[in-house]
């Protein structure tokens, strides 16, 4: 029996034209006439105006035009469909519907559902039961049952994101069937071959149907992704196709976890090709953020293909001992491992100087790696947080130098414990030359690697001697003493390069070498710094997201169960397991749809038994008219559109309509104006802005309020003595001094911070350290005075002041300390001083002490290339400076001189001029008129 030359997909659409006669009424309806009552005097305009008529009724002919709109309309919502088939069932017995719903069924499920409702139909018509199973469910109800029930079963079902399991169904029917011998069998199949195919081919076999129809689709959309390999330098993708006739290009992307399209490129198969490859030549730092890679225009399970976290790369924080200088940043010591791991991985600067704040801040990005160059001491608070982000599967890299050397050998944060100091190879206090590095040895992440040539360590920490310490030493020098030691600490690990990270102890810094030993460092660490990253799962993961059939993430796990993923063992997707992510958020595994390496075959259907008769899924040969009449329809509607605007006389209205829409542009221009002096109000200052603004525009001294009055008022009367002898000697006119109230005010407005130490005070909070600590660190200066004349910092004889300075000092990591030098540059700031007077003179005034001055030979030298964070004395500085408010000394100095005051207001300028203008006064140029002040 044929088919009509077309159906309708929505035939109950078409009671719709019932409508057109009403539609017809009420375009056609005519407004009653209104009564006219003629003015006499205005009859003479009546023949002079231009009368504008309006019509009662619209033309026939507009009318017409109208109603086939609305036709086109009501037949396009029909979806006419041209689409002969045949429907004749063969036989006696029951229909019989396998039906494949795996992930190659997704693309065309609409037509395999319209052709299983199409057998039904036949079934219905015929008085047929009808058995229906389908192949990828995990459970069947295939009993024989009315038309209705199979019906309601096709619409429950859906496509899964599995491959079809053809045996488990085929069994399921002829359980079910329990010995009858169906009519029609009908295998509505995806085309693709599975192993258990001739399984159950056979089995559907001995039911010795009548007829055994195999209903496919043509199978260009059948396409997936087998396997991916992220190589050194691309990402190498496999793909597979079911149609194989002719070539075809298909775009690959490579997505990240918003979706959005990170790389591309385009896979070719050659005509009678199965299989081909893609390559992706993205950078390594935008492979490691591809989630995903798809087939462009595929939308199923198998056109996608899932990374897990092994392919994600790390985040590593930086952290240094100092803040950078932006005017010589190759002496700044993260500016080598910048350079080394950008490529690589994601950086998190740092960006408090306090490391009490700083260190929290970067632990809450879940760092994989934390890097710390030449950090000698952390503050107390900050221990805690650290081991337990490290028994979490944390690494830590830790760079020597003068900190580092200088810190308490008890640091738990080291691998190994370390001699206090620094081992200086080479130069003239030393008879050792500096050493080159040893072969790698054949463990740790270094093995492999070429011996490292042209590399010299000139200075390094060195590690007291253990049994374990060979086996904790991943690199070594020549002599056999540590370069990179390690230590685990449970699910972490603590790195320690013995050198510094920059260029001054050693050059490695600058080798090829530093890249590729901290790349491999880095590599080892766990992904977010968690213990459950998929690098080495151990137990089994919890379903995270599961894929769709058609190729998206769902957070709906359903009936699925924990993957259980063994060493060495690849797993696979099942009912049990679907395809998805398995873990958490902060680690999973990718568990991909096809195993690595499948290839897609056509099903081998000559196991049927019987003859067997293939024809395509409904509307192979469809054509569907709804796009045409929806076209037509809005091109009735754009044709009335302007007939009615034709009719209305708008396009001879249109020099008007340019006159209104400028007119509009003026009001609106005057508009912006009123309301411009509103806005330009938005930017007045804002309360305190005036105080920010005084503090910035001048110089203030200022010193810290210890609580005691009258220390703090013997500081406020020195500074503003010292200020008034800047003004009257020199070019620089300071403001008032500012008392400080450290645990609040804000600290960075102000070059230099005069500090007594006051036994008696009460003791600054751990806050209020850690905000100085913080300010030295981003290049302020605190002068600290114990006022006490003491001549030395590690002797154990000293005073209350002094054992106060050293409790404060305890958790602040300052570098190390020596008496200002000869040759400093602040004994020549602006004038030439040999000591350091206050009130006493016995005190030393201590700065930071100079790491190359062993090696200068020049008889002028500088501390470095910047000013010392720290200044301790005990003149009392700020009782010689004290002033009355007629500028008569406060407190004599001891002994009484005038001369010994005079060189303590001396000293404040040169401490001025020092922190004003660092290294200024070590430069070359100003040699001559030095010896020359000299006398020599």
């Amino acid at each position: 029996m044929s088919a009509l030359p077309f159906v309708f997909t929505s035939p109950y659409i078409l009671f719709g034209l019932l409508a057109l006669p009403a539609i017809w009424w009420l375009l056609r309806l005519t407004p009653p006439r209104p009564r006219a009552e003629v003015f006499p005097p205005l009859r003479i305009l009546a023949t002079v105006l231009k009368r504008e008529e309006t019509p009662s009724q619209s033309p026939w002919w507009l009318t017409l035009l109208r109603m086939l709109l609305a036709a086109a309309v009501i037949f396009a919502l029909a979806d006419p469909v041209i689409n002969p088939r045949n429907n004749t069932l063969a036989g006696s017995g029951p229909l019989v519907l396998i039906v494949d719903n795996g992930w190659a069924s997704a693309p065309d499920w609409d037509r395999r559902v319209q052709t299983a409702q199409a057998l039904i139909g036949d079934a219905e018509r015929a008085e047929r039961p009808v058995s229906i199973a389908f192949t990828a469910d995990r459970d069947h109800d295939a009993e024989a049952g009315t038309t209705a029930a199979a019906l309601e079963k096709l619409a429950a079902a859906k496509p899964q994101p599995l491959v079809p399991d053809r045996r488990r169904a085929a069994e399921a029917v002829i359980e079910a069937m329990n010995g009858t011998t169906p009519g029609t069998l009908a295998f509505i199949t995806d085309g693709v071959a599975t192993p258990d195919d001739r399984a159950a081919l056979s089995n559907l076999a001995t039911m010795q149907a009548a007829e055994f129809r195999l209903v496919e689709g043509d199978g260009r959309a059948v396409t997936a992704i087998t396997g991916a390999e992220n190589g050194a330098e691309t990402m190498t993708v496999k793909l597979s196709r079911l149609d194989t006739t002719g070539p075809a290009n298909l775009t690959i992307n490579a997505q990240d976890t918003q979706g959005r399209i990170l790389a591309s490129d385009t896979a070719s198969f050659a005509p009678g090709a199965a299989e081909t490859t893609a390559v992706l030549g993205a950078p390594f730092e935008l492979r490691n953020d591809f989630a995903r890679l798809s087939i462009d225009r595929l939308s199923t399970a198998g056109s996608v293909h899932m990374l897990d976290d092994g392919f994600r790369r790390r985040r590593v924080a930086l952290l240094a001992g100092e803040t950078a200088n932006d005017f010589q940043p190759l002496l700044q010591p993260l500016f080598y491992i910048s350079r080394a791991l950008q490529p690589y991985v994601d950086l998190v600067p740092q960006r408090q100087a306090d490391l009490a704040t700083a260190i929290p801040e970067l632990l809450q990005t879940n760092p994989s790696v934390i890097v710390m160059a030449d950090i000698g001491r952390l503050p107390q608070e900050t221990y805690a947080p650290l081991e337990r982000w490290l028994s979490r599967g944390g690494t830590l890299i830790r760079f020597a130098g003068p900190r580092l050397a200088a810190a308490p050998a008890d640091d738990p944060l080291v691998p190994v414990t370390l001699r206090q100091g620094e081992r200086a190879l080479g130069g003239a206090l030393s008879w050792a030359e500096p050493q080159p590095l040893a072969d790698f040895p054949n463990f740790g992440p270094f093995a492999g690697m070429p011996k490292a040539e042209g590399i010299h360590i000139k200075r390094q920490v060195l590690a007291e001697p253990t049994p374990d310490l060979a086996e904790r030493t991943w690199a070594s020098l020549a002599d056999g003493t540590p370069l990179v030691t390690t230590r685990n600490i449970d699910a972490g690990r603590i790195v320690l390069f013995h050198v510094s990270a920059e260029a001054s102890w050693s050059d490695l810094p600058i080798s090829g070498h530093f890249v590729e030993m901290l790349r491999r460092i880095v590599q080892l660490s766990q992904v977010g710094g968690s213990s459950a990253s998929a690098n080495a799962p151990a137990a089994a993961l919890p379903p995270y997201r599961l894929l769709t059939a058609t190729g998206s993430l769902s957070p709906e796990i359903g009936t699925a169960r924990p993957l259980d993923v063994k060493p060495g063992q690849s797993p696979r997707a099942s009912f049990d397991n679907p395809p998805g992510l398995y873990g958490t958020e902060s680690g999973f595994v990718a568990l991909n749809l096809l195993p690595p390496d499948a290839t897609l075959r056509p099903i081998d259907t000559s196991m049927a038994g019987t003859a067997t008769t293939r024809e395509g899924l409904v509307g192979e040969a469809a054509k569907s008219m709804r796009p045409a009449l929806f076209i037509a329809a809005l091109l009735m509607l754009f044709a009335d559109t302007l007939i009615v605007l034709f009719m209305n006389g708008v396009f001879s209205r249109l020099p008007r309509a340019r006159s209104a829409a400028a007119g509009m542009l003026l009001v609106l221009t005057a508009g912006l104006a009123a309301f411009g002096p509103d806005v330009a109000r938005a930017d007045d200052p804002k309360p305190g802005d005036e105080a920010i603004f005084e503090r910035l525009d001048t110089t203030h001294l200022a010193y810290v309020r210890t609580g005691e009055d009258d220390v703090d008022r013997i500081s406020e009367q020195g500074l503003r003595g010292l200020s008034e002898f800047l003004t009257w000697r020199t070019t620089l006119e300071p403001g008032q001094p500012v008392g400080l109230d450290i645990s609040s005010d804000e600290l960075s407005f102000y070059p230099i911070i005069y500090w007594p130490i006051s036994a008696t005070a009460p003791m600054p909070s751990t806050a209020a350290i850690s905000r100085i600590d913080a300010y030295m660190r981003a290049g302020g200066t605190v002068l600290f005075d114990t006022r006490d004349q003491f001549s030395s910092l590690d002797t154990g004889n000293t005073s209350a002041n002094g054992q106060r300075l050293q409790e404060i000092l305890a958790n602040v990591d300052i570098p190390p300390l020596e008496p200002v030098p000869k040759d400093h540059v602040i004994t020549r700031s602006f004038y030439l001083l040999n000591n350091f007077p206050g009130r006493y003179n016995g005190s030393p005034l201590w700065v930071e002490s100079r790491q190359d001055a062993a090696k200068t030979t020049s008889g002028i030298s500088s501390s470095g290339d910047g000013v010392s964070p720290i200044l301790i004395t005990g003149n009392d500085l700020a009782g010689a400076w004290a002033v009355d408010a007629n500028g008569a000394p406060v407190l004599p100095t001891v002994p009484p001189d005038e001369v010994q005051r005079e060189h303590a207001f001396r000293t404040g300028v040169n401490i001025m001029m020092y922190m004003l203008t660092g290294n200024y006064k070590a430069d070359q140029v100003h040699v001559p008129d030095i010896l020359q002040r000299l006398g020599q």
